[in-house]
C-alpha cells in the first residue's frame, strides 16, 4: 500500500477480512490525496492568475513614476501623468475588492439572508450604481419589473450578482445603445434577463465565461479581471438559483 500496489484476498480468512478493510481505508487516503493535489493545482493557478492581474499596472505605474522622476515635464503633462496613476491604481484595488469578497463567500464567512423582499428595490439600487457610467456612453436604461414582486432573496448580495451584469453590459455596449433589463415571474421561479446590443459572447466560449479570472480575447481593452461573472454566479447558486 505505501508503495501504491493492494492485492485483495478471496478467502473469507480473518487476514483477509482485515485486508479489506486496510483496502477501504487505503481507497479513502488515495481519494484524500487526490483532493489535495486538486487544491494545491487550484491553489498554484490562482497564484499565477493574481500574479498577471498585478503585473501589468505595476509595470505601469512604475514607468510613470520613473518618468516623473527622471526627466522635467510641464504641469499638464504632470496631471495626465497623475490621473494615469490613479487609474493603475484602480485595478489591482478592484482585484483584491472581488478577491476578498469571493473568499468570503467559498469559505462561508458570510452567510446570505434570505428575505422576502422587493425584487424592483434591488433592482433600483443596481441601476443607480451604473447610470453614470451610462449616460456617458449614452446608453438608455429601461427596467420592466412589477414593483410589488416579493421574492425571497438576500437583497444585498443580489445586488452584487445584478451589477456585475449591469456592469458588463454597460461595458461592452457601444455608445449611443440600450440595456434592457426585464422580470418574468414564472410558477417555479423568477427569471431577471439583462439584455443589450453589444457583440456578444461566441457560442464556443459561453462554458467558460463562468470561470474565475476568465477574460475573452477580444475584451482586453477593457478594464475588468475576469471575476464578476464567477462571483455572480456563486451568489445566485448559493441562494438556490
Amino acid at each position: 500500500m505505501i508503495s501504491g500496489n493492494e492485492e485483495l484476498q478471496d478467502s473469507e480468512t480473518l487476514f483477509a477480512r482485515i485486508n479489506h478493510r486496510l483496502s477501504q481505508l487505503y481507497s479513502i487516503m488515495q481519494e484524500n490525496r487526490q483532493k489535495v493535489d486538486a487544491e494545491r493545482t487550484e491553489l498554484q493557478m490562482l497564484i499565477s492568475d493574481i500574479s498577471h492581474q498585478v503585473k501589468t499596472p505595476v509595470a505601469n505605474l512604475k514607468m510613470v513614476t520613473d518618468t516623473l522622476l527622471s526627466k522635467p515635464v510641464t504641469e499638464a503633462e504632470r496631471s495626465d501623468f497623475l490621473q494615469g496613476i490613479r487609474s493603475q491604481t484602480d485595478k489591482p484595488d478592484f482585484l483584491f475588492g472581488a478577491l476578498v469578497k469571493t473568499f468570503r463567500l467559498e469559505t462561508g464567512t458570510i452567510r446570505l439572508e434570505k428575505k422576502d423582499s422587493l425584487l424592483f428595490d434591488t433592482l433600483a439600487m443596481d441601476c443607480s450604481e451604473i447610470v453614470y457610467d451610462a449616460e456617458k456612453k449614452d446608453i438608455s436604461v429601461s427596467v420592466d419589473c412589477p414593483e410589488d414582486l416579493r421574492l425571497n432573496h438576500d437583497s444585498k448580495w443580489t445586488a452584487e450578482a445584478l451589477f456585475n451584469l449591469l456592469d458588463n453590459a454597460v461595458k461592452y455596449t457601444p455608445v449611443s445603445s440600450k440595456i434592457v433589463v426585464t422580470v418574468e415571474q414564472w410558477e417555479m421561479y423568477v427569471k431577471v434577463n439583462v439584455a443589450d446590443t453589444g457583440k456578444g459572447i461566441s457560442e464556443s466560449n459561453q462554458a467558460a465565461i463562468f470561470r474565475r479570472f476568465y477574460r475573452e480575447n477580444g475584451v482586453h481593452d477593457k478594464t475588468g479581471v475576469g471575476i464578476g461573472l464567477y462571483l455572480a454566479r456563486e451568489i445566485i447558486t448559493m441562494q438556490g438559483g
